[in-house]
């Protein structure tokens, strides 16, 4: 008979490896006390199963709900695979939740909408006016759509496999999903879920759930602050506000169309006056600055300015439907620039808020938040909380700047062999800006051509930002790697989640043959994102640290920050981002404790005792200073064992 409150009954493999066991003791603890933890455990550990196994015995026997949250697909669709191995061993059910537009076979929604927001109104509204199909079946085929919901709670499944069954059966796959999360012991989903208040509310009432009801994992948590940032923060562009003055004549709402024209020359003016200085991308504005020409025109109060944009978010819920009745596109500038005025104003007063004009990507305003906590203030009601990533070096800084509240702290050690990791960092190159210069980056060139022939297979090369990686294709890069006889693909800013797959796996099949070099940088989806196993990347070359540019935003977190943290407002809002980004790209070689990874850092700053302490222990233990020719002498004697052991394997052949 089995024991439900043994966590190895739901431990979906036949052996633990080092550490597992204090790990799923921990979180077992954590769980039943009604604690949080904050744990950092090395790539290739196994955390999700052991932190599922350490849950599930308490959950299940308390009626608790997991809600597992990791930031990509990719991420959600592994815990999936793992809860599908756990339910080969002990009972378990699951469900992945992703967004209306993801879990609908509907043409029109799937074609029209862009974003989570617009294909909830566009799905509200195709269901009230009785045309979707799915939906009315859904109430036509009560026994049959029960049917299928009993038959994904008997093992996790992915979306793709909800929405073929429910292709059969035409029926809404994400009623289906839903109703299956709201059964299952595990709900995975995207911490946009959780982060952002609008999409938290929605879920949580869609799904009946109470803070009390979730114990929550957050994965890869070292993500969590840019994240929550991101999720509280907002962007209107002029661009908006004149598409909505169009679409106001074209609905014949003259008194809106005057307001947004009024606005928008203010901006215009405002705009003319704060970029005088042709250099600056970005200026912070009051909060009344945008009202000022609006107010100063048409001669109108605050109260005026409230009740007048909340008929204007009113008439673009109006537009939207009318749109969806036609058969167009379901978007309402107009709707927008209400929802967003009206979210301006409402965080007007606070300090954890800058506002700003910017111009990177055309004329545009943005709510910028600085307090990343402020996405996690309800987490002090959940029945735990553990957050969990490979890079979260300082944890007392971790919980500082996330506000976790009765945290344990837990930092288990590498699973890296100590003759599998080199890390070898260049004493006479730095990307700090007085030194750059063509000669600095034909200098860094050397290196990393150097590296990429003698390391085998397929390398990977992050850069700081996207400036220095044009600095070095300037000095000739691309094509001094073309001549090393491996393919090079370089990452595109702004490129599409389909092209950058393809990227990817272009670049992970000629681990198969010559190998290749992948260009890119810190803090992007490839340097973070992506799991390289085997050859698919035996070494990479991280170019600088990623330190931000000083812009007004970076000036204000560290000021905000230092008024909330004296002391520490700068490490927290400039330096150690920056650290971290630099770890998880580094940590992309090693994803197994028999893999051998040479990582090669051209910035002598990494050898500051400052910088120094961020790292984890495997890399301060593995690093040795050196200049071109004291890398080529580590390289070929950390890889020769490699090669000897390859040409041995063949002459037996």
């Amino acid at each position: 008979m089995k024991d439900d409150s043994d966590p190895l009954e739901y431990f979906p493999y036949e052996s633990l490896r080092s550490h597992q066991r204090e790990f799923i003791e921990l979180i077992k603890s954590t769980v039943e006390n009604g604690e949080n933890a904050i744990i950092e455990a090395p790539t290739g550990f196994g955390k999700t199963p052991s932190v599922l196994a350490g849950i599930l015995p308490y959950a299940k026997s308390m009626g608790y709900k997991v809600l597992y949250l990791a930031r990509t697909h990719k991420q959600m669709d592994r815990v999936i695979e793992e809860l599908k191995a756990i339910n080969r061993k002990n009972a378990v059910s699951g469900a992945e939740m992703r967004s209306r537009k993801e879990l609908c076979l509907h043409n029109y929604l799937v074609e029209y909408t862009t974003d989570a927001y617009t294909a909830m109104v566009v799905c509200k509204n195709l269901r009230k006016m009785g045309k979707c199909l799915y939906f009315e079946n859904e109430k036509k085929k009560k026994s049959e759509f029960e049917g299928v919901v009993n038959f994904f709670l008997q093992e996790p499944s992915f979306p793709a496999e909800i929405i073929e069954y429910a292709k059969t059966v035409e029926i809404c796959p994400y009623d289906i999903t839903r109703q299956v999360a709201f059964k299952s012991d595990v709900i995975v989903a995207s911490y946009l879920y959780m982060l952002s208040p609008s999409i938290r509310e929605n879920f949580m009432t869609y799904l009946d759930l109470e803070y009390s009801d979730l114990i929550v994992v957050f994965d890869e948590a070292h993500n969590l602050p840019d994240q929550s940032i991101s999720a509280l923060s907002d962007r209107l562009s002029i661009h908006t506000v004149n598409r909505g003055i169009k679409e106001a004549e074209e609905y014949k709402e003259h008194e809106i169309a005057n307001f947004l024209s009024v606005f928008g020359r203010g901006l215009e003016i405002l705009f003319q006056e704060k970029f005088s200085d042709r250099d600056v991308k970005e200026v912070p504005l009051m909060p009344h600055d945008i009202f000022s020409h609006l107010i100063d025109i048409l001669r109108i109060d605050g109260r005026y300015l409230l009740r007048f944009l909340n008929e204007i978010v009113a008439v673009g819920d109006s537009i939207r439907e009318d749109r969806i009745e036609k058969g167009k596109p379901p978007r309402s500038y107009i709707g927008r620039v209400g929802e967003f005025l009206l979210n301006w104003l409402a965080t007007a007063d606070r300090e954890d808020y800058l506002f700003l004009m910017s111009r990177e990507r055309g004329l545009s305003l943005e709510i910028v938040a600085l307090d990343p906590s402020k996405a996690l203030d309800w987490v002090e009601n959940v029945q735990a909380a553990i957050f969990m990533s490979g890079t979260l070096t300082p944890l007392e800084a971790f919980r500082d700047v996330m506000g976790i509240k009765n945290a344990q702290l837990k930092k288990f050690p590498r699973i890296i062999k100590r003759e599998n990791a080199q890390v070898l960092v260049a004493k006479d190159v730095s990307t700090r800006g007085d030194e750059r210069s063509l000669e600095l980056y034909r200098r860094m060139v050397d290196y990393i051509v150097e590296a990429v022939n003698l390391i085998p297979k397929n390398v990977g090369v992050f850069t700081a930002s996207y400036e220095v990686l044009q600095g070095l294709l300037s000095a000739n890069l691309q094509v001094r790697l073309e001549e090393t006889g491996k393919a090079v693909f370089v990452e595109k800013q702004g490129a599409s989640s389909t092209e950058n797959d393809a990227l990817v796996r272009a670049f992970k099949a000629h681990a198969k043959g010559n190998g290749a070099v992948l260009l890119g940088v810190m803090g992007g989806r490839n340097s973070e994102g992506q799991d390289y196993s085997g050859d698919e990347m035996n070494g990479v070359v991280l170019v600088g640290i990623p330190y931000a540019r000083p812009t007004p935003r970076v000036q204000a977190q560290i000021r905000y920050f230092e008024r909330k943290f004296p002391g520490k407002g700068r490490y927290y809002g400039y330096f150690l981002p920056a650290h971290r980004k630099l770890v998880q790209a580094a940590g992309r070689v090693h994803r197994s404790a028999e893999e051998k990874g040479s990582i090669i850092v051209l910035d002598y700053r990494l050898l500051w005792s400052t910088i120094k302490k961020d790292l984890p222990d495997w890399m301060k233990e593995s690093m040795r200073a050196v200049n071109l020719e004291r890398m080529r002498l580590y390289l070929r004697k950390f890889w020769r064992v490699r090669r000897d052991s390859n040409l041995s394997e063949k002459s037996k052949a």
